[in-house]
Protein backbone atom coordinates (compact mmCIF):
# COMPACT_ATOMS: atom_id res chain seq x y z
CA UNK A 1 0.00 0.00 0.00
CA UNK A 2 1.55 3.51 -1.01
CA UNK A 3 1.34 6.65 1.37
CA UNK A 4 -2.03 7.98 0.18
CA UNK A 5 -3.80 4.50 1.34
CA UNK A 6 -4.28 3.56 -1.79
CA UNK A 7 -3.39 -0.09 -3.31
CA UNK A 8 -3.11 -1.91 -6.92
CA UNK A 9 -4.10 -1.11 -10.59
CA UNK A 10 -7.34 -2.00 -11.62
CA UNK A 11 -6.76 -4.02 -15.22
CA UNK A 12 -9.11 -3.13 -17.93
CA UNK A 13 -9.78 -6.13 -21.00
CA UNK A 14 -12.61 -6.10 -23.27
CA UNK A 15 -14.76 -9.04 -25.55
CA UNK A 16 -14.62 -6.13 -28.53
CA UNK A 17 -12.16 -6.21 -31.35
CA UNK A 18 -9.32 -3.56 -30.47
CA UNK A 19 -7.94 -2.11 -34.32
CA UNK A 20 -10.39 -4.86 -36.13
CA UNK A 21 -8.08 -7.83 -34.00
CA UNK A 22 -9.51 -9.71 -31.27
CA UNK A 23 -7.83 -11.12 -28.85
CA UNK A 24 -8.61 -13.67 -26.39
CA UNK A 25 -9.06 -12.50 -23.04
CA UNK A 26 -6.67 -15.05 -21.03
CA UNK A 27 -3.97 -13.57 -23.09
CA UNK A 28 -5.28 -9.56 -22.78
CA UNK A 29 -4.76 -10.64 -18.85
CA UNK A 30 -1.48 -12.01 -19.49
CA UNK A 31 0.05 -9.10 -21.47
CA UNK A 32 -1.39 -6.65 -18.48
CA UNK A 33 0.13 -8.81 -15.84
CA UNK A 34 3.69 -8.59 -18.10
CA UNK A 35 2.79 -4.99 -18.48
CA UNK A 36 2.34 -4.33 -14.12
CA UNK A 37 5.29 -6.88 -13.41
CA UNK A 38 7.95 -5.30 -15.63
CA UNK A 39 7.27 -1.81 -14.16
CA UNK A 40 6.86 -2.92 -10.87
CA UNK A 41 2.61 -2.20 -10.07
CA UNK A 42 0.37 -4.51 -8.07
CA UNK A 43 -1.85 -6.09 -10.35
CA UNK A 44 -5.47 -6.49 -9.78
CA UNK A 45 -8.32 -8.77 -11.56
CA UNK A 46 -9.33 -6.94 -14.59
CA UNK A 47 -13.29 -5.72 -15.33
CA UNK A 48 -14.36 -7.16 -18.55
CA UNK A 49 -16.22 -4.52 -20.95
CA UNK A 50 -19.05 -5.76 -22.85
CA UNK A 51 -19.20 -6.91 -25.91
CA UNK A 52 -21.66 -4.34 -26.93
CA UNK A 53 -20.48 -1.62 -29.29
CA UNK A 54 -19.74 1.92 -27.58
CA UNK A 55 -20.74 0.51 -24.13
CA UNK A 56 -18.22 1.23 -21.63
CA UNK A 57 -20.01 0.30 -18.15
CA UNK A 58 -17.69 -1.55 -17.33
CA UNK A 59 -14.34 1.18 -18.11
CA UNK A 60 -16.99 3.77 -15.72
CA UNK A 61 -16.59 0.96 -12.71
CA UNK A 62 -13.32 1.08 -13.06
CA UNK A 63 -13.25 4.77 -13.32
CA UNK A 64 -15.34 4.80 -9.87
CA UNK A 65 -12.83 2.83 -7.92
CA UNK A 66 -9.97 4.78 -8.77
CA UNK A 67 -10.08 6.65 -5.05
CA UNK A 68 -8.97 3.36 -3.85
CA UNK A 69 -6.74 2.05 -6.67
CA UNK A 70 -3.37 3.56 -7.42
CA UNK A 71 -4.50 3.58 -11.03
CA UNK A 72 -5.78 1.50 -14.09
CA UNK A 73 -3.88 -0.48 -16.70
CA UNK A 74 -6.23 -1.09 -20.39
CA UNK A 75 -5.23 -3.86 -22.56
CA UNK A 76 -5.14 -1.33 -25.08
CA UNK A 77 -5.48 2.48 -25.60
CA UNK A 78 -7.89 1.58 -28.10
CA UNK A 79 -10.23 0.15 -25.81
CA UNK A 80 -11.16 4.24 -25.18
CA UNK A 81 -13.93 5.70 -26.27
CA UNK A 82 -13.85 6.70 -29.78
CA UNK A 83 -14.90 9.95 -29.78
CA UNK A 84 -12.54 12.34 -28.15
CA UNK A 85 -14.71 14.21 -25.71
CA UNK A 86 -15.07 11.24 -23.93
CA UNK A 87 -11.56 9.77 -24.13
CA UNK A 88 -10.64 12.99 -22.79
CA UNK A 89 -13.56 12.93 -19.83
CA UNK A 90 -11.81 9.32 -18.87
CA UNK A 91 -8.23 10.92 -18.49
CA UNK A 92 -9.65 14.15 -16.70
CA UNK A 93 -11.40 11.17 -14.45
CA UNK A 94 -8.17 9.26 -14.05
CA UNK A 95 -6.27 12.46 -13.43
CA UNK A 96 -8.41 13.90 -11.17
CA UNK A 97 -8.37 11.07 -9.08
CA UNK A 98 -5.09 11.64 -8.26
CA UNK A 99 -4.72 8.20 -10.47
CA UNK A 100 -2.43 7.06 -13.67
CA UNK A 101 -3.84 5.31 -16.96
CA UNK A 102 -1.29 2.71 -18.42
CA UNK A 103 -1.85 0.98 -21.78
CA UNK A 104 -0.13 -2.64 -21.50
CA UNK A 105 -0.12 -3.16 -25.53
CA UNK A 106 1.54 -0.02 -26.24
CA UNK A 107 3.30 0.78 -23.27
CA UNK A 108 2.32 3.94 -22.69
CA UNK A 109 0.98 5.37 -19.38
CA UNK A 110 -1.10 8.74 -18.79
CA UNK A 111 0.73 10.32 -15.27
CA UNK A 112 -0.12 14.20 -16.09
CA UNK A 113 -1.32 16.97 -18.18
CA UNK A 114 1.65 16.94 -20.48
CA UNK A 115 0.75 13.08 -21.51
CA UNK A 116 -3.11 13.82 -22.69
CA UNK A 117 -1.62 15.51 -25.97
CA UNK A 118 0.77 12.62 -26.60
CA UNK A 119 -2.01 10.09 -25.98
CA UNK A 120 -4.32 12.27 -28.32
CA UNK A 121 -1.62 12.07 -31.55
CA UNK A 122 -0.90 8.73 -31.01
CA UNK A 123 -4.29 7.91 -31.63
CA UNK A 124 -4.80 10.50 -34.27
CA UNK A 125 -2.52 8.85 -35.74
CA UNK A 126 -3.74 5.57 -35.88
CA UNK A 127 -7.57 6.11 -36.29
CA UNK A 128 -6.36 8.02 -39.84
CA UNK A 129 -4.95 4.30 -40.73
CA UNK A 130 -8.27 3.02 -39.68
CA UNK A 131 -10.65 1.67 -43.11
CA UNK A 132 -13.73 3.56 -43.22
CA UNK A 133 -16.71 1.29 -44.11
CA UNK A 134 -18.53 2.21 -47.13
CA UNK A 135 -22.24 1.53 -47.07
CA UNK A 136 -23.72 1.30 -50.47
Amino acid sequence: MNRTGRHGYRGYIGSRPVLGNRTPQHVQNLVIRDYAQRHGLTYKLSATEYAMPACYMMLHQVLEELPMLEGMIAFSLFMLPRRAERRLAVYRRVLDAGASLHTALEGFALHGEGDIDRLERIWLVQSQQLPTLQIP
